[in-house]
């Protein structure tokens, strides 16, 4: 099917009231994928100044219909250009007939062949059948798209998107002509597992080695190995007589180990030594406490917490089963479900030295929270280790320029060289959590991980663990904590966005990575966008599509703008921004150190300050210079000119490698080193550090233990909300209310008062008695200071957001209602204000505070 232009993809609601605005004649139209629905769209209609939106849903054969339009029957169509052009002619239930197409603009393509959308995407057609078979090769090549979004990205990828570019058409005429050899997938898959058997070379070496030492005197060679491994020409067979064998020695392996130590333990009567267990610190009386909970679908259990002994009792229902007694110290981590507010998993340790993940549903999320104070108070009083309140995060970012790197990163890692760097005397203290970004970066990840391991092991001397790894060709994202803190991380998710040659390639694009800490939520994303001095708005855009794509976080904050799913989110990497300034007067002010003179210039401090990117983002004081583009193995000159073959290239020195962070308000975090090395040379690029102090939540415990009898519960109450919207629309809206206090998301009725008279905006008003009274799970004063809500502004008729924010509670705890104010985001861009006044009730008794240190 041909493209049709007024289909605009995935752009966002106010992009497409933009278009519609700019062309200004009622019956302007356009289609866009709706972003409440999965495979529904939007049809977008301009009427007397005001923006309609339609929603398009699928049945259940594919065929769709335009939902919602009063006293008209609904019809049905099979492709989205049958149904737009039934709904060209008038009285069919839109305020007026669809006349005017809106188009989407035909992109520029860049320097690097980087066009800015991937023009001429097909409209879907769900239930019909392709139309030709030259359709078949964009179909298999969106599923690839769809597919790397989930997975890890590699090189691989770039060899399947070139065969189903160019090769699988071939591949499908030969097919119809009777030849099913698929010549040219083999050829593919041949060349892109090319670099698979050098690696299993060297793992069949390593095993053949380890089954010696335990199968005296050689274990036979393996009859892969007699084929020849060093071929120069590999084929698919070899490299699977390769995985044959490496799979048979992996099978065989464990039982050789064990048949030999259980051999040299008879040998030489050992016995393994008994482990004693120390009685547990006198703790104070506390009552046992029994929950009732679902063990699987069914099964019904009860828990029993023992505090002062220091012990969890599973007892099952009508099992007959023994009671399962596990002790405090043998319980791991403590994970809360965050798409079942009501369920828990109970990590254990077992005497084999494997853990056993346990799932347990309570009838609530009140007593989900009391059984989860109970462990955290019984962990307290048998153990010596305090939660911590502060932690410190290290972020690095580095274009490595495809060349290895130095033996020794000690300067990046320890935030040594210019700007404002860590004291000596503080420089090699460990950090908490240590977050690295790549770009450019050749080393294998194994490789490169085992590198980074390494060198935090010999500066620091911990075994940091790995928490995350997530890659897309050559940008890399690595995750490292101390050991301590591996059991306080939980929920880690990492995703990754191609913004290459059509939103395609993943040479550039960024990588993420999410997580709790405790109960603190933290994101990083580091990101490779467009090069090209001349590129800014295309670099806006690689913004926007990585805030748009990246699946991180709660799932249930889907809906939410990324930058607002997080306690703490740290953006970084090669965001390749430039100075707007003549080149010569950049050298001038670099050698005075006459830095804010260059940063009046900065392409990205002008965005920001436009609004474009990074809203609401901070960013630390720049005090070091430009971090490219320098020759390699110095860093005294400046490389500007970069020939190409379409000429000579100038890349002014720019400060292309930054971080920046955005947190939730009234949280903790402060920035105590930001710069970068002045001795690692081996690319055009110098490292760049920062350092942060963050705050950071545990598990609440009253200072009383939690009571099964009722008690009274805190309260938020809102007097009145003001919301101004930058939309044409007249849609009538509601709130939708979230928060991991409540035991569910709340929502609001319709807005009382609605206002329309400046051409551009919506003002829209709600009353107390249109507002939830929302109640927390605890009401404790300490508990509630630590906690936000989530505000998201909807449409009636399309369910889709028009703009987000996020609130603290603290501010409004007290007796007297507090006024607030917030800023309103949707996919990264500002779309309005919310204010009002709300308060939050405490109940007596539950006032109590202690100090923190921050």
């Amino acid at each position: 099917m041909a493209a049709a232009g007024w289909y605009h993809r995935d752009i966002s609601q106010v992009v497409a009231e933009g278009l519609l605005a700019k062309a200004g004649r009622d019956g302007s139209f356009l289609v866009r994928d709706s972003e409440s629905v999965k495979g529904a769209y939007a049809l977008c209609l301009l009427f007397q100044r005001h923006v309609y939106t339609y929603r398009i849903l699928p049945d259940d054969e594919g065929l769709l219909s335009v939902q919602s339009i009063q006293g008209i029957q609904v019809k049905c169509f099979r492709t989205l250009p049958d149904l737009i052009g039934a709904y060209q002619h008038p009285n069919n239930g839109l305020v007026t007939p669809l006349l005017h197409p809106v188009h989407r603009a035909r992109p520029d393509e860049d320097s690097d062949g980087e066009d800015a959308r991937g023009w001429g995407h097909t409209v879907p057609s769900p239930g019909a059948p392709p139309s030709s078979r030259t359709h078949i090769p964009q179909q298999l090549h969106q599923r690839l798209q769809e597919q790397v979004h989930s997975s890890p990205a590699s090189d691989f990828m770039g060899f399947m998107a070139e065969y189903l570019t160019h090769h699988v058409q071939l591949d499908l005429e030969a097919l119809c002509h009777g030849h099913p050899q698929l010549r040219h997938l083999s050829t593919a898959l041949a060349t892109a597992c090319r670099a698979l058997h050098s690696e299993i070379d060297f793992t069949l070496a390593s095993l053949e080695t380890l089954a010696r030492v335990f199968d005296p005197p050689v274990s036979p060679r393996s009859p892969a190995k007699e084929q020849g491994f060093l071929s120069s020409d590999p084929d698919l067979e070899l490299l699977l007589d390769k995985i044959s064998a490496v799979n048979h020695l992996l099978s065989s392996l464990e039982k050789k180990v064990l048949k030999s130590l259980q051999e040299t333990v008879t040998r030489h009567n050992l016995a393994l030594p008994s482990v004693a267990v120390a009685p547990p610190p006198a703790a104070r009386p506390l009552a046992v406490q029994n929950f009732e909970v679902k063990v699987g679908k069914s099964q019904r259990a009860a828990l029993t917490v023992d505090v002062e002994s220091g012990t969890v009792i599973v007892t099952k229902r009508g099992s007959g089963s023994p009671e399962e007694v596990i002790p405090q110290d043998k319980i791991l981590q403590l994970i809360k479900y965050q798409s079942v507010q009501s369920k828990v998993r109970l990590v254990c340790a077992r005497d084999n030295q494997k853990s056993l993940s346990r799932d347990f549903i309570f009838p609530s999320a009140r007593k989900r929270e009391a059984f989860c104070q109970l462990l955290q108070l019984m962990k307290i009083q048998h153990s010596n280790l305090d939660e911590p309140e502060l932690i410190s995060v290290y972020v690095g970012t580095w274009n490595m320029g495809s060349t290895p790197p130095p033996r020794s990163l000690a300067s990046w890692l320890t935030s040594r060289g210019l700007g404002r760097t860590q004291d000596e005397t503080t420089a090699c203290i460990p950090h908490d959590i240590y977050v690295i970004g790549t770009q450019e970066n050749s080393l294998g990840d194994r490789e490169w991980v085992e590198f980074l391991c390494a060198s935090l092991k010999t500066l620091m001397a911990i075994d940091y663990r790995v928490v995350a790894l997530q890659c897309l060709w050559s940008i890399k994202i690595v995750v490292l904590v101390k050991p301590e803190h591996q059991r306080r991380i939980s929920h880690v998710h990492t995703s990754s966005v191609k913004t290459g040659i059509a939103n395609t390639l993943g040479n550039k694009g960024a990588v993420g990575v999410s997580f709790l800490f405790n109960g603190t939520s933290f994101g990083f994303v580091n990101c490779h966008l467009a090069s090209g001095s001349e590129k800014t708005h295309r670099r806006n855009q690689n913004y926007s599509d990585i805030l748009h794509s990246l699946a991180l976080g709660d799932k249930r904050l889907g809906g939410f703008d990324l930058t607002l799913r997080f306690t703490h989110l740290f953006w970084f990497g090669d965001l390749n921004y430039r100075l707007d300034m003549d080149v010569q007067d950049i050298l001038t002010h670099v050698v005075k150190k006459e830095f804010q003179a260059l940063l009046a210039a900065d392409q990205l401090t002008l965005e920001r300050e436009k609004n474009k990117v990074f809203l609401r983002f901070s960013e630390g004081d720049i005090s070091f210079p430009p971090t490219y583009r320098y020759e390699r193995g110095t860093r005294d000159t400046y490389v500007w000119q970069k020939s190409k073959p379409t000429g000579m290239r100038i890349n002014v020195p720019s400060w292309c490698d930054r971080i920046l962070w955005k947190s939730h308000p009234e949280t903790h975090v402060v920035c105590n080193s930001y710069g970068c090395t002045d001795d690692i040379v081996t690319s055009d690029h110098s490292p760049v550090f920062a350092t942060f102090e963050v705050g950071v939540m545990s598990q609440f415990v009253p200072k009383e233990a939690p009571s099964s009898s009722p008690e009274a519960l805190a309260c938020i109450e809102w007097e009145s909300i003001e919301v101004i919207l930058k939309t044409s629309s007249r849609s009538k809206c509601y709130i939708e209310f979230h928060s991991y206090c409540l035991e569910e998301v709340q929502r609001s009725g319709e807005n009382t008062f609605q206002n329309c008279d400046t051409p551009g905006f919506l003002k829209l008003g709600w009353s107390s008695k249109h507002l939830p009274v929302l109640n927390p799970i605890l009401p404790d004063l300490e508990y509630l200071g630590d906690q936000h809500l989530l505000l998201s502004i909807k449409g009636v008729e399309s369910c889709e957001s028009y703009g987000e924010c996020c609130l603290a509670v603290r501010s409004a705890i007290g007796s007297t209602a507090q006024q607030f104010e917030a800023f309103l985001f949707h996919r990264g861009e500002e779309t309005g204000s919310v204010r009002g006044w709300m308060r939050v009730r405490v109940p007596r008794g539950r006032c109590g505070t202690r100090e923190r240190l921050y």
